[in-house]
């Protein structure tokens, strides 16, 4: 009921009020108590759609950030993650170079060579693990996924239970965290 009803009812009340003998003091006042609680509840009204609209963009402007707090803890991760692989993988050819020749190596018959090689060698390789490096292993016989390797060429299988699989691995394959950096080169049997 808005406050223009209020009068126009009790003033048609007042009016039949004044026709009998008996009028009531109090009915001015409560006209006056029922215009103001009818004021006061709008008021409360408004301040209470008021209060839920900013708890209501306080809420949204809080779970936005905490969004933007996941996304940025993410990205730097992954950055973290990534960082080195430039470097990893220019230092990969330097590994393939190191394993071809402690193949070389160890044909020859010097063993203090081989020993002082091969820790060079373990050492370089734990160093590049220690940042992250693994290798993505494969070997003659397994079956082809080209998710994981790179077919490069086809021979004639040299037995019934290689044709389709890998024969051959060329190229070691690296990858870095989850990422594959460098994918393995294999031989298939046709």
């Amino acid at each position: 009921m808005n406050i223009k009803n209020i009068f126009k009812n009790k003033t048609m009340s007042t009016e039949n009020t004044e026709k009998d003998p008996i009028v009531d003091e109090s009915t001015s006042e409560n006209i006056v108590n029922e215009v103001g609680s009818a004021d006061e509840l709008t008021a409360e009204e408004q301040l209470q759609e008021e209060l839920a609209k900013e708890k209501d963009k306080f809420l949204r402007l809080f779970a936005e950030f905490e969004n933007y707090k996941k996304r940025t803890t993410k990205e730097r991760q992954d950055l973290f993650r990534t960082a080195n692989q430039e470097v990893l993988v220019s230092m990969l050819p330097v590994l393939d170079d190191f394993d071809r020749a402690m193949v070389q190596i160890a044909k020859s018959e010097d063993e203090l060579m081989l020993k002082g090689v091969e820790l060079i060698h373990e050492k370089l390789k734990s160093t590049l693990v220690s940042k992250g490096l693994e290798q993505v292993e494969l070997n003659a016989g397994d079956d082809f996924n080209a998710d994981f390797a790179e077919a490069i060429t086809q021979i004639p299988a040299p037995s019934e239970d290689l044709k389709g699989k890998i024969v051959d691995v060329v190229e070691k394959g690296y990858k870095l965290g989850d990422k594959i950096i460098r994918f393995p080169k294999v031989i298939l049997g046709q």
